[in-house]
């Protein structure tokens, strides 16, 4: 078997390609634009580059076919989050080989060690944990969009080279019309607690609107940032140009009416985003987004091909939370769907194992946990204590 780096077009050929035909027969993987995945390795595009370095490999069997793909980065602030310098391994793809499986291992965590990395996690993303974050291991259903799918062997693979567990990540499904059409009602108590506070004073709501973006963006930065700092000491705070970029790639498929904001006297506390499920559509373009493909993707918008939503983020101001502030935007986004007769049903992701307040909020809405994903953590200098996040948090409020 041959290593190679990726840097002729050919190679890049070769990496966009493999899943291609790894998945060929799979019916629940839905192949990602070769463009988005392009995107994460060009630093003219991807601002982690901005604060951090990136590598990608192919690997060859004795005839020359291509059998497998990892990536390897690093970003500094990140790293610099965690108890260790921490790199991270994603877009892995293999044949069913373990030999295989550990020279890919093996290359990305040497690259990491030169660079005086002393753990590892993956599969994640270089670039925000919205998007290509965790190993799937239940849940082998066609993901949303952004949410990874892989082959149900790569989890043997992970644990027999020593990787451990950091976190799980759970997705939560809930079912918004029945088959019949008839919208299924949100829990009472939920919509007892919204009625109640949106008789209180001061308190307003509106849903995002493309020409005051800059205003929401704003809006979501602090909201976010606030709650997150609060919440993980270690968390890499959300930055403004990520999210421009983000709402700017997301363009055609926004529904305005499916995000909302909540504010306490004209200051932002709440936000919550959701996005329709453009993997329903992208599942029949092989990757490309070419002249053809474009005008079919107007055609499945108009025609509401998109019958899933994905919530992607959301946040509570700490001041505000236990407010019953969740349950008011989810009323907000009820009224929304009674209007839009084509949803039916709604994917809540991601939440980790040591959030147990979104856990309970998803759990009162009536959400059912779907999928579970792995986010894994392999340490490179054997001498380190492995920890989970959950204990790591634990540790941390000890200390205070």
């Amino acid at each position: 078997m041959q290593i190679l780096e990726v840097a002729k077009i050919q190679d890049r050929k070769e990496f966009i390609d493999l899943p291609k035909r790894l998945y060929r027969d799979d019916p629940c993987w839905v192949c990602p634009l070769n463009s988005a995945v392009e995107s994460v390795f060009d630093p003219a595009v991807n601002h982690t580059f901005k604060h951090g370095e990136a590598i990608r490999w192919i690997l060859k069997d004795e005839d020359g076919s291509t059998i497998g793909r990892i990536a390897a980065f690093i970003d500094s602030v990140r790293s610099a989050a965690n108890n260790q310098p921490t790199g991270g391994i994603g877009y892995f793809e293999v044949i069913d080989s373990r030999d295989a499986a550990f020279l890919l291992f093996d290359t990305a965590k040497l690259w990491l060690k030169d660079r005086n990395i002393e753990a590892m996690d993956g599969p994640i993303n270089f670039g925000e944990n919205d998007n290509n974050w965790g190993l799937l291991v239940e849940g082998f259903m066609q993901q949303g969009f952004g949410m990874p799918y892989n082959m149900r062997y790569y989890m043997d693979f992970f644990e027999a080279y020593g990787f451990k567990a950091y976190f799980e990540q759970y997705s939560y499904h809930r079912t918004i019309r029945e088959d019949n059409n008839k919208i299924v009602q949100f829990p009472e108590r939920i919509m007892k607690i919204a009625s109640w506070l949106a008789k209180r004073p001061g308190y307003t709501f509106s849903h995002f609107e493309k020409r005051n973006k800059e205003k929401y963006v704003k809006d979501i930065v602090e909201i976010y940032n606030s709650t997150w700092s609060v919440f993980k000491e270690d968390f890499t705070p959300l930055e403004t140009a990520f999210l421009y970029e983000s709402f700017e790639k997301s363009k055609p498929i926004i529904d305005e009416e499916l995000i909302w904001f909540a504010y306490h006297n004209d200051r932002p506390i709440s936000f919550f985003i959701l996005l329709p499920d453009v993997n329903q559509i992208l599942i029949h373009f092989d990757g490309k987004m070419n002249l053809w493909n474009k005008i079919r993707f107007v055609y499945f918008m108009l025609t509401h091909k998109m019958t899933r939503m994905r919530a992607i983020a959301g946040g509570v101001h700490p001041s505000y939370q236990n407010s019953g502030v969740e349950s008011a935007i989810f009323l907000h986004l009820y009224n929304m769907f009674l209007k839009k007769p084509w949803f039916i049903e709604l994917e809540l992701s991601w939440v980790g194992d040591y959030n147990p307040k979104m856990i309970a909020i998803y759990e009162a809405l009536g959400a059912s946990r779907a999928k579970t994903h792995i986010t894994f953590r392999y340490l490179i200098n054997d001498k380190l204590t492995f920890r989970t996040y959950k204990e790591e948090m634990n540790e941390r409020k000890n200390l205070k």
